[in-house]
């Protein structure tokens, strides 16, 4: 199995994705699976935060980036600001979160871990699989930009998931 390069972050988006993976590992404190979002608006303002919360709730939809995106709902964020937005996911988006940062009108994502990569801790167990369809290739059918930078602190992005999957 091939994995993609590690990107190198600058001291801003490395800030704001390390508390992505802090989120990651309050999920798995929870009894939920480690997956943790930030979405920061251009100027550095935090406009919302989110774990994955589907262990507690029962919802195969709250993923991360899905509740941090619901958040934004509230504050009724103008369209044109989310565009300048950036929504960092200690984890590639799944085509289910991918789809709504779409719809969202955010223009920016970086990652910690790649799909890839997780597949090999997650393993081959049936509620454990993902479709295997890559976020940028979601992205790459938006006719808006979506710039995506990943994977990134991939061993950090990693450590909340050890031991945290079925065998």
């Amino acid at each position: 199995m091939s994995f993609s390069e590690e990107k190198q972050l600058d001291e801003r988006d490395g800030r704001y994705l390390r508390k992505a993976i802090v989120w990651s590992h309050a999920a798995r404190r929870r009894g939920n699976r480690p997956f943790g979002a930030v979405i920061v608006s251009e100027s550095g303002e935090i406009l919302a935060e989110a774990y994955c919360n589907s262990g507690e709730t029962g919802d195969c939809t709250g993923h991360a980036e899905i509740n941090a995106v619901r958040m934004l709902g509230a504050r009724q964020i103008p369209r044109d600001e989310l565009a300048r937005a950036t929504l960092y996911s200690s984890a590639e988006p799944c085509v289910m979160c991918a789809g709504a940062i779409f719809w969202s009108a955010i223009g920016r994502v970086v990652y910690g871990v790649d799909a890839p990569r997780l597949r090999v801790f997650r393993g081959d167990h049936a509620d454990q699989r993902d479709a295997q369809l890559s976020c940028r290739e979601v992205f790459g059918a938006s006719p808006h930009a979506i710039e995506c930078i990943g994977p990134a602190l991939v061993d950090e992005a990693l450590a909340a998931h050890i031991g945290a999957w079925k065998e």
